[in-house]
């Protein structure tokens, strides 16, 4: 089935490529870009000054919900959602016209991009949360700032700070997540921060579990909070989608690796569902085969199956 048809059905639960975009109303992608070799995309204060600029205006023009934002000095983080299907011309609009006044400043040629841009779509709370908080961080992971808090470029400062101005980033849909009460909100970010701070985690754009490892380390830190976030499925009901968490998701599949019988038909409907899960995240017919402890066969004919 195609993707797009596997996100209205809710059987997604992650989709990250670099060529192939998942154009969708209210799908929340972490998008990520970065600069050709090791060339910077933003020199002096100005080049980050006209890249908000444009994530101002094109908010507007294409009436995106920005979440997050960090600004790196060769890398892009956006944590966004559109609410038309114009992600393709909103992304596109951005890069293209930011790199054309980049080359023409700098007077360069070339390609200022290392290919196209990076889309990882959200669609479990605790995943959300976990990369709003490793976008953040990420200057001081860098090594390029002390505190989240000090770097200017990044939209950590209408998380954490009370009396945060209006911006057209809109921090309060994953504050949210935390508490109804938007300033003990706040402080419970703070403090993920802090701890976050001191987990190592990959670079997303190295390693594509980057932001599931570093969501499982602070999840270990903090189970309950991150087991009530998933049972709130805030995320599904924004994107329309039945949505199975991941810590769920895992257990469904031991459960059946212990030997649930398949001739039940329940049991053959929430095993579809299950391979249905692992196909969209991109495992093949036999890496799910043996996840599940099953043939290649009974893979195939329960897809296969109206059951």
């Amino acid at each position: 089935m195609d993707p797009i048809g596997l996100i209205e059905e809710g059987k997604i639960k992650r989709y990250l490529k670099a060529k192939r975009k998942l154009n969708h109303p209210h799908l929340v992608s972490h998008i990520t870009q970065r600069a050709a070799g090791r060339e910077p995309l933003f020199i002096e204060p100005d080049d980050f000054l006209f890249m908000l600029a444009l994530l101002k205006e094109l908010t507007a023009k294409y009436t995106l919900r920005i979440f997050a934002f960090c600004l790196m000095p060769n890398h892009v983080h956006l944590l966004l959602s559109p609410n038309e299907q114009n992600l393709y011309d909103a992304m596109r609009d951005l890069f293209s016209r930011y790199a054309m006044r980049f080359n023409h400043k700098y007077e360069r040629k070339g390609h200022l991009f290392g290919g196209p841009y990076r889309q990882a779509v959200c669609m479990d709370d605790s995943y959300l949360l976990a990369a709003s908080l490793y976008i953040h961080l990420n200057p001081v992971k860098a090594g390029i700032a002390g505190n989240v808090s000090d770097y200017r470029w990044s939209s950590c400062r209408l998380y954490c700070e009370k009396n945060a101005p209006a911006s057209f980033v809109d921090p309060v849909f994953i504050l949210a997540l935390l508490c109804q009460n938007i300033s003990e909100a706040r402080q419970q970010y703070r403090v993920l921060l802090k701890n976050g701070g001191g987990i190592k985690a990959g670079h997303v754009l190295e390693q594509e579990d980057a932001i599931e490892m570093f969501q499982r380390k602070l999840a270990s830190i903090f189970p309950r909070l991150f087991k009530q976030i998933d049972k709130e499925n805030r995320i599904a009901g924004y994107a329309g989608m039945d949505l199975l968490a991941l810590d769920v998701l895992e257990e469904q599949i031991n459960k059946f690796k212990k030997g649930d019988s398949l001739n039940r038909p329940e049991s053959r409907q929430a095993k579809k569902f299950l391979i249905q899960q692992l196909v969209a995240r991109g495992f093949k017919r036999s890496e799910i085969a043996e996840q599940l402890g099953i043939s290649r066969k009974t893979v195939y004919n329960l897809l296969k199956s109206r059951t």
